[in-house]
Parts: structure tokens; sequence; C-alpha cells
């Protein structure tokens, strides 16, 4: 099993990291992929990866940060060389969710994300909430550029989803699927190929069904792994090993 985003740099994880990591590895989980935010994030992110062999990291400036930390390619090239176990680039993208001050800046921070990916055939870990079709649109001019796209903690439209298959995208279920509310979620993931799926925690955040509203931790997909089995009706070992193969095919 792979958590295939989590926040391993962000509290209350960072200072229990050794009881954090044991724990995941008792429920099976063989790879931890931690997600960099912030210049300030990737710094820790660094460290972190050589805790562990089971742990991988990205390098990535989160939408919400792109007003602060400003990066170019050029950067993210020469980490990924510089770095074995930083196999991702991300999480990057758009999010227009609060306010949209900032949208130029987000726009051209996910732009030097893209074309880091296309410079080093890396895959590129994209956040999209309430900007399905700016995501869509800056994808659209790199079609024919074969990106390897993962749309974390994906909660976008059946739409939207369809979509993005076209540009041979992967799509990670987070904990959200445990939610009641969310239907149309499952819907849509009852929807999406087995091939394309990875599941993830995005803990600290997001902890699911039955330990929603405490704080996520990597050990917890184990009740994601369960809901998506449900949901495509297939067991969950047979899950786990789809998902686990299918992050492998990606970022392997």
């Amino acid at each position: 099993m792979i958590d295939s985003h989590c926040h391993l740099d962000h509290e209350p994880l960072l200072s229990d990291l050794n009881n954090i990591i044991q724990r995941a590895k008792n429920i099976g989980i063989e790879k931890l992929l931690t997600i960099s935010t912030s210049l300030e994030s990737f710094s820790r992110v660094k460290e972190i990866v050589n805790k562990d062999e089971i742990i991988y990291g990205t390098i990535g400036i989160h939408p919400h940060e792109s007003k602060k930390d400003i990066i170019d390619t050029k950067f993210i090239v020469k980490n990924l060389k510089e770095n074995k176990k930083i196999i991702g680039i991300g999480e990057t993208g758009l999010d227009f969710y609060y306010n949209n001050s900032d949208r130029e800046k987000q726009l051209n921070s996910f732009k030097v994300h893209i074309e880091a990916s296309l410079k080093t055939n890396v895959p590129l870990i994209i956040h999209s909430r309430d900007a399905e079709e700016e995501t869509f649109d800056i994808l659209n001019k790199y079609k024919d550029q074969k990106l390897k796209i993962l749309m974390h903690c994906f909660t976008g439209s059946k739409k939207f989803a369809e979509k993005l298959l076209n540009f041979n995208t992967f799509f990670s279920a987070s904990g959200i699927i445990t939610f009641k509310n969310t239907i149309d979620l499952q819907n849509t993931f009852k929807f999406l190929p087995l091939d394309k799926i990875l599941i993830e925690t995005d803990s600290p955040f997001l902890a699911p069904v039955p330990n929603r509203g405490k704080k996520n931790e990597p050990s917890f997909i184990d009740f994601t792994a369960a809901k998506l089995a449900e949901i495509k009706d297939i067991q969950k070992t047979e899950l786990v090993k789809i998902t686990t193969n299918n992050f492998n095919n990606l970022f392997f």
C-alpha cells in the first residue's frame, strides 16, 4: 500500500515522525510520498526523505504560497538532479476557493512547474479547487507533450475527470470519499478506470471516517482503501495491489 500524498513536515506528524512511520509500516504501507508546499516546506522535505527508506518527496509551491514563494524551472530541475528521493513536482495548480487576488501569480507558478515536468519527465502533482476550467485550459495547451499528471485529492466533477483522461491523467482518492455527503465524488471514482487511480491521506488533513475530525496520518489510509474497494466492487487486497502498481508505474 502507498500513501501517494501526505505532509510529514506538518505538525503533529513532524514531531512524532518515528511513531507515524512505524504505524504506517504496521498496516502494510511500503512507500510514503511527502509533499512540498513552499520553499520552507521543501527544506524540511529534503531532510525527511532521508529518515527512512520508505519515504520519498516532491518539490513544489502550493498555489496558496505562490504569492510569497517564487521559483523558476531551473531551480526545480537542479533540485531534482541533486536529490534522488525527490520524485515528483508539486503540489502545484490553482485554488480560487478563497479569493482571486493572486490569480496571475498562481497561473504563472503553475506554468513554471509544468515546464519543469516536461524538461525532466517527472510527474506533476496538481491541486485544483474551484478552478476546473482554468486548470483544464492550461493543461490543454500541453496536450501533445505527454505530461505525467496526478490530480491529487480529486474532488472535481465527472465531466472534468472525463476531459482529463484524454491527457493520460491519474486521480488520487483521499478520505473525502468516505464522507456520507460525497455521493457524486464516489460515483466519479466508480467511473474512473482502475489503472488510473491512486490513494492518499493528505495527512494531517482530511481524516477518513471513522476518524473524521481527528488529525490524519498515513496509517489511516486503510479506511480510504476499504471504501474505494467498495466503490469499485473489488476486494481491498486487489485495490491495494492495483493502486500500488499504478503509483510505481507513474513515479518509477
